[in-house]
């Protein structure tokens, strides 16, 4: 048996869906703004990943060439289908897309429109005689409701939608805000598992039925229970081999964490799928902090967030809009434009390159060679959350400021302390400290000052690298080194 302890995967790959194929496990999961958007992670045992690819590159619509915080991809689908991955991308605004491929590490295809409309989310492809069904939610800030599942039929090939979304269950009596639906077949039920009662309160229901538009019997499956984990939100139910043995991944909100990535161990009874610790069958399963692992394959997979930019870009890096080319690239250093001179606060600029927290402690220390920047141009080291702090070095007649700066998702960014440097060389720094707090530096020195770190829209707090200018040159990052530390 494979000991493993819970998160699986402490990083922010919110609303998280997997399948099997073969004896590989692959996730996908919410990106939002943030492009390369859509994540694709591997597995050989559901405890440790790897990030390998994103499903695209940029988001074919002209709005996310500027940064909307919030919009963009939200919970995804993953499913396999005669050779082909197939994966469904909600935008709240837009409507549902789909991308495919035949090698989930090449290649993904160009997103298409299958099903245009706005409010539709979390959407989840079953096939069935020949067609393909869509179960989905709905967004109320949208389209007026929530609380409500849907059903819409496509082709097989998920390229034309036939006919218009009919809802098959209505949660606002014993399932509030349910969304997040997600098929499965089994034992000739159809199953969708669901998550219900909102991200930190919920818990999560399993439906069922033998005909695919209902009705549906509902179950509580797992819920917090008596544990400290708090509303074991969205996730997949996993067949793990062929002798019917399943497996649960779902999110739990860790504030500036993110929404971190929980394995449970699933038990049938009844056709009923219980999930994490199970008491009593007869009731519900609650989350558990570790466990053992039916699957006893070791792996060194893991997801790597330092980099000394040698030749290319760590996966981990994402900036919140579209990229624009040469913005940055990568040549024995990562060379980021100094331009958006006309953009005065950090959480605005497109091209800042930014990655997930990956560890409760860990320290962070960033190389930067000034040499290229011209007098009033800027580069530096933040972290972004609904509130945050960074420090940006100016280039002045004399020599820099290193500007300690505040900036919220609300306000505009103020400058809260100064100081004088007088070197082209200079090492921004960071130490973070669980349950999310931090100080920033400079070589050897900290500020005395810590700061409380945020959340973001919908995602976890961000670490970034950013520039700002008018010259159109290139600062230079010599290299991003985050170590994680032992809890202390």
């Amino acid at each position: 048996m494979l000991k493993y302890k819970n998160p699986v995967i402490l990083q922010d790959f919110s609303d998280p869906d997997a399948i099997r194929v073969g004896d590989d496990f692959y996730m996908v999961a919410s990106s939002f703004n943030y492009m390369p958007g859509l994540p694709v992670l591997h597995s050989k045992n559901l405890v440790n990943w790897r990030l390998i690819n994103y499903v695209y590159d940029a988001f074919p619509l002209p709005k996310y060439n500027e940064v909307r915080r919030g919009h963009g991809a939200w919970a995804p689908s993953i499913r396999y289908h005669e050779g082909t991955f197939y994966v469904m991308i909600p935008t709240p605004d837009e409507g549902l897309f789909v991308s495919e491929t035949k090698d989930p590490y090449g290649k993904w295809s160009p997103l298409r429109l299958v099903v245009p409309g706005v409010g539709l989310e979390d959407p989840c492809p079953i096939w069935l005689n020949g067609k393909c069904y869509v179960v989905h939610g709905y967004v109320k800030s949208r389209c007026g409701f929530n609380s409500k599942l849907g059903i819409i039929e496509c082709d097989e090939k998920l390229t034309i939608q036939l006919t218009d979304s009919t809802v098959i269950y209505d949660g606002h009596n014993d399932n509030p805000t349910i969304e997040g639906p997600k098929f499965n077949y089994r034992n000739g039920y159809f199953y969708i598992m669901a998550p219900a009662g909102g991200v930190k309160t919920g818990w999560q229901t399993a439906l069922r039925s033998k005909n695919i538009y209902g009705p549906y019997e509902t179950k509580i499956v797992l819920a917090q229970g008596h544990t400290e984990i708090n509303g074991p939100h969205q996730g997949a139910l996993i067949d793990i081999d062929d002798n019917d043995n399943w497996a649960f991944i779902h999110f739990v909100d860790q504030e500036c964490y993110g929404r971190v990535t929980y394995l449970e161990n699933v038990m049938w009874h009844n056709d009923w799928p219980i999930i994490g610790h199970v008491s009593d069958p007869l009731l519900f399963g609650e989350p558990v902090a570790e466990n053992e692992y039916i699957i006893n394959k070791e792996s060194n997979y893991k997801i790597s967030l330092s980099d000394n930019f040698k030749k290319k870009l760590n996966l981990s890096f994402q900036t919140p809009a579209n990229k624009v080319p040469l913005d940055y690239y990568v040549d024995n250093g990562l060379y980021l434009r100094l331009k958006y001179n006309d953009i005065k606060d950090l959480k605005d600029l497109p091209h800042i390159l930014s990655q997930k927290v990956g560890y409760y402690n860990f320290n962070v220390d960033v190389k930067l060679d000034l040499t290229n920047l011209s007098v009033n141009e800027e580069a530096g080291f933040t972290y972004l959350g609904l509130e945050y702090y960074g420090l940006i070095v100016r280039k002045t007649l004399e020599n820099y400021k290193i500007l300690l700066v505040k900036g919220s998702s609300k306000t505009a960014d103020e400058i809260i302390e100064e100081v004088d440097y007088n070197s082209n060389i200079i090492n921004l720094k960071m130490k973070f400290r669980y349950p999310g707090y931090y100080q920033l530096g400079i070589n050897n020195q900290y500020f005395k000052t810590k700061f409380k770190a945020t959340k973001g829209d919908w995602v976890g707090g961000r670490l970034g690298l950013f520039a700002r200018g008018y010259t159109n040159n290139y600062a230079l990052f010599k290299y991003f080194k985050v170590r994680g530390l032992d809890a202390e």
